[in-house]
């Protein structure tokens, strides 16, 4: 008798997705140098929006010419544009950091993008339905104003 594989459930995947967010902010808390920090706090907002997108995009708006996640987030997601303001304007520094730049970030920039990423996760957690531990007081606006690019 063979296995009857079932395809993952929406719940099961963003399970799965969330714990991928969670581990790349606790690296981020958890690097010793500002410029990983910084690095992986990025990854975990990107990974954030990604969410968003698997989540409420339609194919027609990821298909066709390559584009920026931010800024495809600001179309399927009006109500995080600021957020995904923010986050395309340290686009990049983020590369300079990647290609080896790592003295452009300091120890507060860092420590700043960690928290504007558990920030956008706690936003994003709300919108799903779910809750951020030790976030739940931020709200959909959180990110407005805070370009410390």
């Amino acid at each position: 008798m063979t296995a009857v594989v079932e395809p993952p459930t929406v719940e099961s995947t963003v399970h799965k997705d969330l714990g991928r967010i969670r581990s790349a902010l606790l690296e981020a808390e958890l690097a010793g140098r500002p410029a990983d920090r910084y690095l992986a706090a990025y990854l975990a907002a990107l990974r954030t929006a990604a969410l968003v997108l698997a989540i409420r995009a339609r194919p027609a708006q990821t298909a066709g010419r390559p584009r920026n996640a931010w800024q495809v987030l600001a179309e399927v997601a009006p109500e995080l544009g600021e957020w995904a303001g923010f986050f395309a304007s340290i686009e990049g520094k983020r590369e300079a950091v990647r290609a080896g730049a790592t003295t452009i970030v300091s120890a507060r920039q860092a420590d700043d993008l960690v928290r504007d990423a558990e920030a956008f996760l706690a936003v994003v957690e709300r919108a799903i339905g779910r809750r951020s531990a030790g976030a739940a007081d931020r709200t959909w606006a959180a990110g407005a104003g805070v370009n410390r690019s």
